[in-house]
């Protein structure tokens, strides 16, 4: 198991201290970013950690970290490749782009190359139709590739080179982007960004300075407001109602509930509210409407007679539970497959 060091638990507590104190759980975002910086991904240990760190459950923290595809949950390589394979980027050539590398590293997706450097995957979409294909690389990106460039490019990491980004700062290596995104500035010399802007980037810019146009009644020196005293906006002025052709005065409900609350009740009245007090709705007149009581008794039967909607197996890292699950999910198939052998 992995022990973190001195330095990932003091950076662990300056981060939960950027937090209110009843909302430390907020920290687990930055905290997962941390444990993946130091391990290249977010490991059954990392997961225990922060779970200790911020008192949570590691089913709560496992969660979270099974959420978002940033969180690694393997080994990952120094240079994570994403090449976009959606619509925009593949009718531009970017699946012959990730299956030449597919080819050319020998591993197909979310796997990493036998020396651990490069780590291949497959993007659904890079946000970035107008400079496709793209690919990144520790998501910065490499603006119209082609398979070429793509082959030259991660060879060039693999010899330990770090190719400029078309956009952005230079290349960092998971673990250092990971320190980052836990909220702690790159000190790195050549962390500051020399990529150029993209000229699809540029386009709208420049049209509309060609044809004068820029945002309408805007001052971009216009002191903004801090909200003290002194220093707040005019009350805005509220809108008169429209006429209705009424000389009737407008007389408020005498119970004065919202529109939504009178809403909900007429769809669903509760035991508590009586039928007629809901707008539109048409109450039977050949019967007392039921009391309190009966109510109660009826929603009571009602729960008795629906089963839960859960499993009923147990949740956390409890082995024999998982291994009896399993044993049952296996069971299950087996079963599964004697039926369809049968019905053959």
């Amino acid at each position: 198991m992995t022990v973190f060091t001195d330095e990932t638990r003091a950076r662990a507590r300056e981060i939960i201290a950027r937090y209110p104190a009843d909302r430390s759980r907020s920290a687990l975002l930055p905290l997962l970013h941390l444990v993946q910086s130091e391990e290249g991904y977010v490991s059954p240990a990392g997961v225990a950690f922060c779970a200790e760190v911020l008192g949570l459950n590691k089913a709560q923290v496992g969660a979270v970290a099974s959420f978002y595809t940033m969180y690694k949950r393997r080994p990952t390589g120094d240079w994570l490749v994403s090449v976009c394979t959606n619509t925009m980027c593949n009718v531009l050539g970017g699946q012959e782009v990730y299956d030449t590398l597919t080819e050319h590293l020998g591993v197909g997706h979310d796997e990493t190359t036998a020396d651990g450097k490069i780590t291949l995957e497959h993007a659904e979409c890079l946000a970035a139709c107008d400079y496709g294909p793209v690919m990144t690389v520790n998501y910065d990106f490499f603006d119209g590739v082609d398979p070429q460039t793509a082959v030259g490019l991660v060879d060039e990491l693999r010899a330990g080179g770090r190719p400029t980004p078309s956009r952005g700062a230079r290349l960092c290596t998971l673990k250092e982007m990971a320190v980052q995104l836990a909220g702690f500035a790159d000190e790195r010399a050549e962390a500051v960004a020399d990529g150029v802007p993209g000229e699809p980037s540029l386009r709208g810019l420049r049209l509309a300075q060609q044809h004068g146009i820029s945002a309408p009644g805007f001052d971009p020196k216009t002191p903004i407001r801090s909200g003290k005293a002194g220093d707040k906006p005019a009350p805005a002025t509220p809108a008169k109602a429209a006429p209705t052709g009424s000389t009737a005065p407008d007389v408020p409900a005498p119970d004065r509930k919202s529109p939504q609350v009178r809403t909900a009740e007429t769809r669903q009245p509760d035991a508590q509210t009586a039928v007629p007090d809901a707008p539109g709705t048409k109450v039977p007149t050949d019967g007392a409407p039921p009391t309190p009581r009966d109510a109660q008794a009826a929603e009571a039967a009602g729960v008795a007679a629906n089963a839960p909607s859960g499993d009923a197996k147990p949740a956390g890292d409890d082995a024999e539970a998982q291994e009896r699950n399993l044993r049952e999910a296996e069971s299950s198939t087996t079963s599964s497959a004697n039926d369809k052998g049968a019905q053959q």
